[in-house]
């Protein structure tokens, strides 16, 4: 299954507390091995099976430092729920 989101984390921000990691549904977070300039191992993400749903944003303590993308995929134009839009 492709991903239906995808996750930044800023690591100036990241304090490594782990919260992220142990709420994300998907497990699609980890704890990066190397340390921050803080001397924290920040949070990343893996790069996969993401499904945008925010729980890491929202329980994250540090503002600014995750930010969540959900992937849209474009529709055909003028089609809405598998019906033909009446043309104009």
């Amino acid at each position: 299954m492709a991903a239906r989101g995808k996750v930044t984390i800023e690591t100036e921000e990241c304090k490594g507390c782990g919260l992220c990691v142990e709420s994300c549904p998907p497990k699609c977070l980890e704890l990066a091995p190397e340390l921050s300039a803080y001397g924290v191992h920040p949070a990343r993400y893996t790069g996969q099976a993401c499904t945008g749903c925010g729980i890491c944003f929202y329980c994250c303590p540090e503002p600014g430092a995750i930010t969540v993308y959900c992937i849209v995929t474009p529709t055909k134009p003028g089609v809405r729920g598998g019906h033909h839009a009446p043309a104009l």
